[in-house]
């Protein structure tokens, strides 16, 4: 049997206990692994995404990559060159400085993991989105621009969802 230094932390995060928000188009993210609980190598999160709803237009990360799994239903998806259908066992990476977005266009629900390397405070992104969504704040677009950038968020311009 080997010893494993102090140093090296695990934990078990029972899916009871992961946080999830609500985002104003009725999105929903499940935050199952943010930076916090892999020191920040990585994030994982689940995306539920309603029929017809629940995307972004085209931006990009300056400090991470984004990585797209879809677990359920079709997820369009943005690959830096063209929107695509992607379906149950597709995925998508996204270096950093890559162009992307998504939405779900069909009738029935959608999800995915997403996750972003390294850990990158996302939480923090979404849960200020569902906070504007739950209180009915409208931005102005330079306060988006303004929330965008503090979140390492960057719109690109080019196609749209």
């Amino acid at each position: 049997m080997t010893d494993l230094p102090d140093t090296v932390l695990s934990g078990f995060h029972p899916a009871r206990s992961a946080e999830q928000v609500t985002l104003g188009a009725g999105s929903v993210a499940r935050f199952v692994a943010p930076g916090s609980a892999t020191q920040g190598r990585f994030g994982l999160f689940e995306w539920r995404i309603p029929p017809r709803t629940g995307g972004t237009d085209t931006h990009l990360h300056k400090t991470f990559s984004e990585s797209f799994y879809v677990t359920a239903g079709t997820v369009t998806v943005y690959d830096g060159s063209r929107w695509v259908e992607a379906e149950p066992g597709d995925f998508l990476h996204v270096p950093e400085g890559g162009a992307h977005g998504y939405y779900n266009g069909t009738d029935e629900p959608a999800a995915m993991l997403v996750v972003f390397a390294p850990g990158a405070p996302r939480e923090a992104y979404f849960r200020e989105l569902a906070e504007i969504a739950t209180e009915g704040r409208r931005l102005t677009d330079d306060e988006w621009i303004e929330l965008w950038a503090r979140h390492d968020q960057y719109p690109v311009t080019g196609p749209t969802t």
